[in-house]
Protein backbone atom coordinates (compact mmCIF):
# COMPACT_ATOMS: atom_id res chain seq x y z
CA UNK A 1 0.00 0.00 0.00
CA UNK A 2 0.62 3.68 -0.54
CA UNK A 3 2.11 5.84 2.58
CA UNK A 4 -0.91 7.77 3.63
CA UNK A 5 -1.75 10.76 1.69
CA UNK A 6 -4.22 13.57 1.33
CA UNK A 7 -6.78 13.57 -1.22
CA UNK A 8 -9.87 16.48 -1.88
CA UNK A 9 -13.25 14.54 -1.68
CA UNK A 10 -11.94 11.46 -3.55
CA UNK A 11 -13.80 9.40 -5.97
CA UNK A 12 -13.11 6.01 -6.33
CA UNK A 13 -13.50 4.13 -9.94
CA UNK A 14 -12.77 0.05 -10.13
CA UNK A 15 -13.05 -1.76 -13.30
CA UNK A 16 -11.94 -5.75 -13.96
CA UNK A 17 -12.10 -7.37 -17.28
CA UNK A 18 -15.33 -8.18 -18.89
CA UNK A 19 -17.81 -8.03 -22.13
CA UNK A 20 -16.69 -6.17 -24.46
CA UNK A 21 -13.72 -4.69 -23.00
CA UNK A 22 -16.13 -1.67 -21.72
CA UNK A 23 -14.99 -1.33 -17.96
CA UNK A 24 -10.99 -1.86 -18.69
CA UNK A 25 -10.89 0.29 -22.06
CA UNK A 26 -13.13 3.24 -20.19
CA UNK A 27 -10.59 2.64 -17.23
CA UNK A 28 -7.92 3.29 -19.87
CA UNK A 29 -8.51 5.71 -21.08
CA UNK A 30 -9.04 7.95 -18.01
CA UNK A 31 -5.98 6.72 -16.54
CA UNK A 32 -4.25 8.12 -20.08
CA UNK A 33 -5.95 11.44 -20.71
CA UNK A 34 -6.06 12.47 -17.45
CA UNK A 35 -1.80 11.53 -16.72
CA UNK A 36 -2.57 9.85 -13.30
CA UNK A 37 0.10 8.30 -11.34
CA UNK A 38 0.51 5.22 -9.58
CA UNK A 39 -0.49 5.52 -6.14
CA UNK A 40 -0.53 1.67 -4.52
CA UNK A 41 -0.05 -1.84 -5.32
CA UNK A 42 -3.11 -3.30 -4.06
CA UNK A 43 -2.05 -6.97 -2.61
CA UNK A 44 -4.50 -10.13 -3.00
CA UNK A 45 -2.21 -12.84 -3.68
CA UNK A 46 -3.94 -14.94 -0.72
CA UNK A 47 -7.32 -14.92 -3.06
CA UNK A 48 -5.59 -15.93 -6.22
CA UNK A 49 -4.13 -19.36 -7.55
CA UNK A 50 -1.40 -20.20 -10.22
CA UNK A 51 -2.92 -21.91 -13.65
CA UNK A 52 -0.02 -22.49 -14.86
CA UNK A 53 4.23 -21.67 -15.16
CA UNK A 54 5.70 -19.82 -18.51
CA UNK A 55 8.65 -21.83 -20.58
CA UNK A 56 10.89 -19.74 -21.70
CA UNK A 57 13.77 -21.61 -23.66
CA UNK A 58 13.54 -24.58 -21.74
CA UNK A 59 13.45 -22.43 -18.54
CA UNK A 60 10.61 -22.53 -16.03
CA UNK A 61 9.78 -19.18 -15.15
CA UNK A 62 7.08 -19.04 -12.21
CA UNK A 63 3.93 -17.55 -13.96
CA UNK A 64 2.60 -13.59 -12.66
CA UNK A 65 -0.21 -13.15 -10.22
CA UNK A 66 -2.51 -10.82 -11.50
CA UNK A 67 -1.90 -7.22 -10.27
CA UNK A 68 -3.91 -4.66 -8.76
CA UNK A 69 -2.88 -1.13 -9.19
CA UNK A 70 -4.75 2.17 -7.54
CA UNK A 71 -3.64 5.15 -9.59
CA UNK A 72 -4.51 9.17 -8.74
CA UNK A 73 -5.73 11.97 -10.34
CA UNK A 74 -5.43 15.63 -8.36
CA UNK A 75 -8.26 17.51 -9.78
CA UNK A 76 -6.56 21.30 -10.59
CA UNK A 77 -10.01 22.40 -9.78
CA UNK A 78 -10.44 21.19 -6.79
CA UNK A 79 -13.33 19.74 -7.03
CA UNK A 80 -12.99 15.91 -6.30
CA UNK A 81 -9.57 13.78 -6.85
CA UNK A 82 -10.25 10.55 -8.80
CA UNK A 83 -8.45 7.37 -7.44
CA UNK A 84 -8.81 4.35 -10.13
CA UNK A 85 -8.62 1.10 -9.37
CA UNK A 86 -7.54 -1.47 -12.28
CA UNK A 87 -7.41 -5.02 -11.45
CA UNK A 88 -6.15 -7.58 -13.88
CA UNK A 89 -8.34 -10.28 -12.96
CA UNK A 90 -11.31 -11.39 -10.68
CA UNK A 91 -10.40 -13.59 -8.09
CA UNK A 92 -11.77 -16.81 -8.46
CA UNK A 93 -13.13 -17.35 -4.65
CA UNK A 94 -13.14 -14.69 -1.56
CA UNK A 95 -14.83 -12.21 -4.48
CA UNK A 96 -16.94 -10.16 -1.07
CA UNK A 97 -13.67 -10.78 0.93
CA UNK A 98 -11.79 -8.71 -1.55
CA UNK A 99 -14.32 -6.15 -2.00
CA UNK A 100 -14.57 -5.38 2.02
CA UNK A 101 -10.45 -5.46 1.72
CA UNK A 102 -11.03 -2.44 -1.07
CA UNK A 103 -13.70 -0.62 0.69
CA UNK A 104 -11.71 -0.54 4.08
CA UNK A 105 -8.93 1.21 1.87
CA UNK A 106 -10.92 3.33 0.08
CA UNK A 107 -12.32 4.81 3.97
CA UNK A 108 -9.06 5.22 5.21
CA UNK A 109 -7.97 7.48 1.82
CA UNK A 110 -11.28 9.43 2.66
CA UNK A 111 -13.16 8.04 -0.79
CA UNK A 112 -16.87 9.53 -0.57
CA UNK A 113 -18.11 7.76 -3.74
CA UNK A 114 -17.23 4.86 -5.70
CA UNK A 115 -18.24 3.79 -9.45
CA UNK A 116 -18.02 0.41 -11.31
CA UNK A 117 -18.05 0.28 -15.44
CA UNK A 118 -19.54 -2.91 -16.60
CA UNK A 119 -21.55 -4.32 -19.88
CA UNK A 120 -25.02 -4.53 -20.52
CA UNK A 121 -25.43 -6.82 -23.48
CA UNK A 122 -28.64 -6.07 -25.08
CA UNK A 123 -30.09 -7.14 -28.48
CA UNK A 124 -29.07 -3.61 -29.94
CA UNK A 125 -27.80 -2.88 -33.22
CA UNK A 126 -24.24 -2.58 -33.42
CA UNK A 127 -24.30 0.90 -35.73
CA UNK A 128 -26.73 2.52 -32.96
CA UNK A 129 -25.37 4.29 -29.61
CA UNK A 130 -24.66 2.22 -26.87
CA UNK A 131 -27.00 3.69 -23.89
CA UNK A 132 -25.72 3.75 -20.47
CA UNK A 133 -27.89 1.99 -17.90
CA UNK A 134 -27.69 3.13 -14.41
CA UNK A 135 -27.64 2.08 -10.28
CA UNK A 136 -27.26 3.25 -7.46
CA UNK A 137 -27.10 2.53 -3.65
CA UNK A 138 -29.17 5.33 -2.37
CA UNK A 139 -32.08 6.19 -3.13
CA UNK A 140 -31.12 9.80 -3.58
CA UNK A 141 -28.96 8.74 -6.18
CA UNK A 142 -31.61 7.51 -8.42
CA UNK A 143 -32.83 11.50 -9.31
CA UNK A 144 -29.55 12.18 -10.86
CA UNK A 145 -29.34 9.07 -12.95
CA UNK A 146 -32.77 10.10 -14.39
CA UNK A 147 -31.81 13.34 -14.68
CA UNK A 148 -29.55 12.35 -16.94
CA UNK A 149 -31.66 10.34 -18.62
CA UNK A 150 -30.02 6.50 -17.88
CA UNK A 151 -32.31 3.43 -18.43
CA UNK A 152 -32.36 2.53 -15.00
CA UNK A 153 -31.58 -1.34 -14.17
CA UNK A 154 -34.83 -1.95 -12.41
CA UNK A 155 -34.68 -5.82 -11.85
CA UNK A 156 -31.65 -8.22 -11.97
CA UNK A 157 -28.02 -9.34 -10.89
CA UNK A 158 -24.92 -7.52 -11.80
CA UNK A 159 -22.27 -10.75 -11.33
CA UNK A 160 -18.88 -10.34 -10.39
CA UNK A 161 -16.82 -7.41 -8.53
CA UNK A 162 -18.71 -4.85 -10.51
CA UNK A 163 -21.43 -5.43 -8.19
CA UNK A 164 -20.47 -6.90 -5.22
CA UNK A 165 -17.97 -3.39 -4.40
CA UNK A 166 -21.02 -1.67 -4.99
CA UNK A 167 -23.20 -4.12 -2.38
CA UNK A 168 -20.40 -3.40 0.37
CA UNK A 169 -19.95 0.10 -0.25
CA UNK A 170 -23.45 0.86 0.43
CA UNK A 171 -23.35 -1.11 4.10
CA UNK A 172 -20.14 0.89 4.11
CA UNK A 173 -22.28 3.57 3.71
CA UNK A 174 -20.46 5.56 1.10
CA UNK A 175 -22.49 6.10 -2.38
CA UNK A 176 -21.97 3.67 -5.02
CA UNK A 177 -23.41 4.66 -8.83
CA UNK A 178 -22.78 1.45 -11.35
CA UNK A 179 -22.42 2.55 -15.05
CA UNK A 180 -23.17 -0.31 -17.96
CA UNK A 181 -22.80 0.53 -21.12
CA UNK A 182 -24.62 -1.26 -24.07
CA UNK A 183 -23.15 -3.72 -26.07
CA UNK A 184 -24.83 -6.03 -28.86
CA UNK A 185 -25.28 -9.72 -27.95
CA UNK A 186 -24.01 -10.82 -30.85
CA UNK A 187 -20.30 -9.70 -30.54
CA UNK A 188 -20.08 -9.32 -26.82
CA UNK A 189 -17.01 -11.32 -26.89
CA UNK A 190 -15.50 -8.38 -29.07
CA UNK A 191 -14.33 -5.08 -27.74
CA UNK A 192 -16.65 -2.58 -28.11
CA UNK A 193 -15.51 1.55 -27.78
CA UNK A 194 -18.61 2.66 -27.99
CA UNK A 195 -19.78 1.37 -24.44
CA UNK A 196 -16.56 2.49 -23.25
CA UNK A 197 -17.36 6.17 -24.88
CA UNK A 198 -20.95 6.23 -23.76
CA UNK A 199 -19.53 5.35 -19.81
CA UNK A 200 -17.21 7.98 -19.71
CA UNK A 201 -19.88 10.50 -20.87
CA UNK A 202 -21.73 10.02 -17.98
CA UNK A 203 -19.09 10.09 -15.67
CA UNK A 204 -16.86 12.93 -16.43
CA UNK A 205 -20.93 14.97 -16.57
CA UNK A 206 -21.04 13.77 -13.02
CA UNK A 207 -17.28 14.21 -11.86
CA UNK A 208 -17.48 17.60 -14.24
CA UNK A 209 -14.31 16.43 -15.67
CA UNK A 210 -13.40 18.02 -19.03
CA UNK A 211 -12.08 15.21 -21.12
CA UNK A 212 -11.22 14.56 -24.83
CA UNK A 213 -12.52 11.89 -26.56
CA UNK A 214 -11.14 12.45 -30.32
CA UNK A 215 -8.93 9.32 -30.06
CA UNK A 216 -12.10 7.01 -28.54
CA UNK A 217 -14.22 8.51 -31.69
CA UNK A 218 -11.45 7.59 -34.38
CA UNK A 219 -11.53 4.46 -32.73
CA UNK A 220 -15.18 4.34 -32.86
CA UNK A 221 -15.40 4.68 -36.32
CA UNK A 222 -12.88 2.01 -37.68
CA UNK A 223 -14.85 -0.73 -35.27
CA UNK A 224 -18.10 0.14 -36.55
CA UNK A 225 -16.35 -0.11 -40.12
CA UNK A 226 -15.02 -3.50 -39.52
CA UNK A 227 -18.43 -4.46 -37.70
CA UNK A 228 -20.33 -3.14 -40.42
CA UNK A 229 -18.01 -5.57 -42.75
CA UNK A 230 -18.96 -8.34 -40.58
CA UNK A 231 -22.36 -7.59 -40.57
CA UNK A 232 -22.51 -7.82 -44.25
CA UNK A 233 -21.12 -10.92 -44.28
CA UNK A 234 -23.41 -12.88 -41.74
CA UNK A 235 -26.45 -11.45 -43.01
CA UNK A 236 -24.92 -12.83 -46.66
CA UNK A 237 -24.68 -16.41 -44.85
CA UNK A 238 -27.70 -16.17 -43.00
CA UNK A 239 -29.31 -15.62 -46.38
CA UNK A 240 -27.82 -18.59 -47.60
CA UNK A 241 -28.38 -20.74 -45.21
CA UNK A 242 -32.30 -20.07 -45.53
CA UNK A 243 -31.70 -20.55 -48.87
CA UNK A 244 -30.15 -23.86 -48.62
CA UNK A 245 -32.69 -25.02 -45.15
CA UNK A 246 -35.65 -23.51 -47.95
CA UNK A 247 -34.24 -26.32 -50.40
CA UNK A 248 -33.56 -28.98 -47.79
CA UNK A 249 -37.61 -28.49 -46.35
CA UNK A 250 -38.75 -28.91 -50.21
CA UNK A 251 -35.88 -31.71 -50.59
CA UNK A 252 -37.16 -33.22 -47.65
CA UNK A 253 -40.95 -32.86 -48.11
CA UNK A 254 -40.78 -34.55 -51.26
CA UNK A 255 -38.63 -37.64 -49.82
CA UNK A 256 -41.24 -38.13 -47.50
CA UNK A 257 -43.90 -37.92 -49.83
CA UNK A 258 -41.97 -39.27 -52.77
CA UNK A 259 -42.94 -37.18 -54.94
CA UNK A 260 -40.79 -34.96 -57.20
CA UNK A 261 -42.06 -31.46 -58.62
CA UNK A 262 -42.79 -33.66 -61.85
CA UNK A 263 -45.23 -35.92 -60.01
CA UNK A 264 -47.25 -33.08 -58.53
CA UNK A 265 -47.93 -31.33 -61.24
CA UNK A 266 -49.02 -34.47 -62.93
CA UNK A 267 -51.32 -34.79 -60.01
CA UNK A 268 -52.82 -31.52 -60.23
CA UNK A 269 -53.41 -31.72 -63.87
CA UNK A 270 -55.73 -35.03 -63.24
CA UNK A 271 -57.28 -33.13 -60.59
CA UNK A 272 -58.17 -30.20 -63.07
CA UNK A 273 -59.41 -33.07 -65.76
CA UNK A 274 -61.31 -34.88 -63.20
CA UNK A 275 -63.02 -31.74 -62.49
CA UNK A 276 -64.31 -31.35 -65.76
CA UNK A 277 -64.67 -34.97 -66.51
CA UNK A 278 -64.82 -37.23 -63.58
CA UNK A 279 -64.36 -40.53 -65.42
CA UNK A 280 -60.89 -39.49 -65.60
CA UNK A 281 -60.99 -39.59 -61.69
CA UNK A 282 -60.14 -43.50 -62.21
CA UNK A 283 -57.22 -42.58 -63.54
CA UNK A 284 -56.33 -40.48 -61.12
CA UNK A 285 -56.81 -42.88 -58.53
CA UNK A 286 -54.56 -45.22 -59.73
CA UNK A 287 -51.89 -42.24 -60.07
CA UNK A 288 -52.16 -41.74 -56.06
CA UNK A 289 -52.00 -45.44 -55.52
CA UNK A 290 -49.08 -45.89 -57.56
CA UNK A 291 -47.54 -43.03 -56.01
CA UNK A 292 -48.66 -44.44 -52.18
CA UNK A 293 -49.74 -40.72 -51.58
CA UNK A 294 -53.92 -41.82 -52.02
CA UNK A 295 -54.39 -41.11 -47.71
CA UNK A 296 -52.61 -37.79 -48.59
CA UNK A 297 -55.40 -36.68 -51.36
CA UNK A 298 -58.17 -38.52 -50.36
CA UNK A 299 -60.31 -35.78 -49.10
CA UNK A 300 -59.76 -33.77 -51.99
CA UNK A 301 -60.37 -37.08 -54.57
CA UNK A 302 -63.83 -37.59 -52.86
CA UNK A 303 -65.12 -33.85 -53.36
CA UNK A 304 -64.64 -34.92 -56.45
CA UNK A 305 -68.05 -36.57 -56.71
CA UNK A 306 -70.31 -33.96 -54.55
Amino acid sequence: MADQQTFRDPWLVAVWPGMGQVAMAAGYYLLAKLEMSILAEFSSKDLFDMENVVVKGGLIVPGAMPRNRLFVWKDPKERHDVLLFIGEAQPPIGKLAFCHRLIDYAKELGVTRIFTFAAMATQMHPMHESRVFGVTTQEAGLGELQQLELELLEDGHIGGLNGILLGVAGEAGIEGTGLLGEIPHIFSQLSFPKASLAVLRVFTTIARIDLDFDVLSAQISTMDEQLGLLLTQLEKQIGERAEVEEQSAESVLREESGLTDDDRHHIEQLFQQASHDRSRAYELKNELDRLGIFREYEDRFLDLFR
